[in-house]
Parts: C-alpha cells; sequence; structure tokens
C-alpha cells in the first residue's frame, strides 16, 4: 500500500466506521468525488476498508473509537485482515504506529477469548444467536461471513445453456464453476468486470447468488400463471422467474421504492422479458393490489429483513441493526405476509423468505402465520428440491448456510393454500 492510498483509505474508514450510511454508498460516494483514482488504487482502498469491517471486533477492542483514530484503523486492517507483515508496511509507520501493530500482533491469542471477537460479530447479535445455537456454531457462522463472497451469476434460460455457456467463462477464468445446487448458476471466485462482459450485456448473464436462484426455483412459476413478486426491489428474482415462465404468462412486481423499480426496467430489457409489470406501491396495503385478490398462482414475498446473511457481501450491516431495529422488522414482515396471502388463489403457492439467519424472522415468523392462518399448509422444501433432481436437504424449511452451502445466508417456506 503507497502513502496516498492509505491516506484515501483513511478518510474513507472515517465515514464508513460511523455505521451512518451503508458501506458501499459510502464508497462509491468517495470514488465519485475522486474521479482520478485508479482502478488498482480503487482496489487496495476497498479491500482495506472491508478489511476494517470484517475485523472491526478486534480493531474496536485495541482502539476505543476506531472511526476517530481512521488511520491506525487502516493499519490494523492491513495486518489482521490482508495479512500483511508490519516489515512490508515499515515505511508507511511512525514509531508510535509501529508499536501498536507490534501490540496488535502480540494480542492476536487474546482476541480468541471472547466470542463477539473470535466470531466478528457485535455483542447484541452474540446474544440473539445464544438463544438459538450453540457457541461453536455462532463461531462457525461468524468466520464464514467474515469471508469475501464469490462471485454468483446466473445464465437467463431465454438466452442461453448453463453447458454452453460454462466453457467460454472458463476460457477466460479458468477457475469458473458450476454451482452444485443451482441448475442456473455458475461461480467465479475470483471476480471479473462482468458489467462489461459480452454474455452480461447481451443479457445471457445476470448476477445472482445461488441462494436467490433457489428461492426463484422454490417457487415453480409455470407459463401462463399469474406471479406476483410482493417486494421486488431491483428484480433479481424477478428475473429469474420471468426466464423461468419461458416469458409467458404476468408478473406483478411491487415495491414501495420508484428508484429499485426503476433499476428493474433496464434488467428486463437486456433480458429479454416482456411478461413483467413493475408498480410501486405505497405500503402493502396500497388499494391496487386488491385488484389480485385470489387471483395469483403464486406469491413470492423476499421480506425485508435485517439482512444478517448478507454479511459476507455487506459486512457492516451488524453494526446497522439492533434488536430495535429487528422488532420493528418482525412486524413488518408479519404485515407484509398478511397481506400478501390475500392474493393467493386455492391450491395457489406462497413462498416467503429473508436473507437473515434469525429464527425470529424465519421459522417463528411462519409458525405465527400458520397459526393465524388455518387456510394455508406448508409444503416441504427437501421434497419440492428433489422434485426439481436439485440434491439438497435442509428440511421442510430452507435455510442455506454460507459454512455449509458457500451462499449467503436464505431461509424459505413454502405454503399452500387449501382448497
Amino acid at each position: 500500500m503507497t502513502p496516498i492510498q492509505l491516506d484515501h483509505t483513511a478518510k474513507v474508514l472515517a465515514d464508513m466506521l460511523t455505521f451512518r450510511q451503508p458501506a458501499d454508498a459510502v464508497l462509491s460516494a468517495y470514488f465519485r468525488e475522486h474521479k482520478k483514482l485508479g482502478r488498482q488504487d480503487r482496489h487496495e482502498i476497498a479491500e482495506t476498508a472491508f478489511a476494517a469491517l470484517r475485523h472491526y471486533q478486534k480493531i474496536s477492542a485495541v482502539l476505543r473509537r476506531p472511526h476517530a483514530q481512521p488511520r491506525k484503523a487502516a493499519l490494523a486492517a492491513l495486518v489482521l485482515g490482508r495479512s500483511t507483515n508490519i516489515s512490508q508496511i515499515k515505511d508507511l509507520l511512525d514509531e508510535e504506529e509501529t508499536e501498536f501493530l507490534s501490540g496488535l500482533k502480540a494480542r492476536k491469542t487474546e482476541f480468541s477469548d471472547d466470542l463477539h471477537t473470535a466470531a466478528e460479530l457485535p455483542q447484541w447479535l452474540v446474544e440473539q444467536l445464544q438463544k438459538h445455537f450453540s457457541d461453536g456454531e455462532i463461531l462457525a457462522f461468524g468466520r464464514s461471513t467474515n469471508q469475501a463472497a464469490p462471485l454468483d451469476i446466473r445464465v437467463n434460460t431465454l438466452k442461453g445453456r448453463r453447458d454452453k455457456v460454462l466453457p467460454l467463462l472458463q476460457a477466460e477464468s479458468p477457475d469458473a464453476e458450476a454451482t452444485p445446487y443451482s441448475p442456473w448458476g455458475i461461480r467465479l471466485k475470483n471476480k471479473i468486470a462482468l458489467n462489461k462482459h459480452e454474455l452480461f450485456l447481451d443479457g445471457t448473464l445476470e448476477v445472482q447468488d445461488e441462494g436467490s436462484q433457489l428461492l426463484a426455483l422454490l417457487v415453480g412459476a409455470k407459463r401462463g400463471e399469474i406471479i406476483v413478486d410482493f417486494c421486488a426491489g431491483a428484480g433479481g428474482k424477478t428475473l429469474a422467474v420471468g426466464a423461468q415462465m419461458a416469458n409467458k404468462g404476468r408478473i406483478y412486481a411491487f415495491d414501495i421504492a420508484e428508484k429499485r423499480l426503476a433499476n428493474l426496467k433496464p434488467r428486463m430489457t437486456r433480458a429479454g422479458l416482456t411478461n413483467i409489470h413493475p408498480e410501486r406501491i405505497s405500503s402493502e396495503h396500497d388499494g391496487r393490489i386488491a385488484r389480485l385478490t385470489g387471483k395469483a398462482d403464486r406469491v413470492l414475498v423476499d421480506a425485508p429483513c435485517s439482512g444478517l446473511g448478507t454479511l459476507r457481501r455487506n459486512p457492516d450491516l451488524k453494526y446497522r441493526q439492533s434488536p430495535e431495529t429487528v422488532a420493528k422488522l418482525l412486524e413488518q414482515q408479519h404485515s407484509i405476509l398478511d397481506a400478501a396471502a390475500k392474493l393467493v388463489k386455492p391450491q395457489g403457492r406462497l413462498v416467503y423468505a429473508t436473507c437473515s439467519v434469525l429464527p425470529e424472522e424465519n421459522e417463528i415468523q411462519v409458525e405465527r402465520f400458520l397459526e393465524e392462518h388455518p387456510e394455508y399448509g406448508l409444503l416441504d422444501c427437501a421434497e419440492l428440491l428433489a422434485g426439481l433432481k436439485i440434491d439438497l436437504n435442509t428440511g421442510k424449511y430452507l435455510r442455506l448456510d454460507s459454512a455449509k452451502h458457500q451462499t449467503d445466508g436464505f431461509f424459505a417456506a413454502v405454503l399452500q393454500r387449501k382448497e
């Protein structure tokens, strides 16, 4: 790392470590303001800043207010998160900084004594997880989410087949491999500039975590059906479902954020999909939803959640969430699920999903729904996946784990309306 790169990293961390804004938004805004930074500079700054987030518990143990000492936080991130030897950066350090880093390395064994520093999880989250999981399971979860995620992509079946596309990508990136569960997925351990790749530009490829692809498969959409994606966001699952339907039928993509839906429109065009109808709603109680009451063959509720299954990509989330924000999300999820259930026709399917690992947002939320809605029954996710020739058995619910499955942490329950 050069002195200039270190200076920029410290400036980024001064803002990022306040956790007022998402880390990727802070970084993007900084790079927009500093357009002269080259590709290698941006790489070094981004990698070191995210290493500081991933090792924030340990850094906090030695720096009382890391955002107020961002240069030291950046140096600690190099040593703890990027395996940099002090001798490699000695030209960047003054005497006090050399002493600080030497002390940091000497304390490494101490960090394994406390579960929250060993797992790199804040105390509130450790306490929340301890209600349901052993300390060993929490440690495994923390360590698995502290690794950078690979790049998962989905082959758009309207425009290509995985067995044809994979060899093309392997010619450029020998590490490219088929995802083990999704029949549409390809995984790249070393990320490439996919947004400039011809197969991305022509709509053959789309970025989508394998876990998210499996959620779309559980929707089980068929040609000619009416589908509702109740919380569509930027539409990753909407696009996968549209391709699954071979562009036949109708998908209503609802969301409260106009900006997210605006991002969906160019993606639809690139994917060659014309059966998706994005529509902004004010809330789950918007009157415009009522026209679909009892008419939808399948409804997907990818609910607003804590996002704690995506910590590999968003390590700052665990510091921007709290027991209070989770409590609010639980009520929002309950309300959305209740509203979405009204749209499903008899024998129709309701898929509830989150990218959280908290049972309060997942199994407990579904059990509450089933108690309140005896007109619904639970389908077995393992059986549904086996019917799609996918060898993945996590029980009646889909529970994806970064350590076991190399995906983000996803949860899904498939519910069917009775006659």
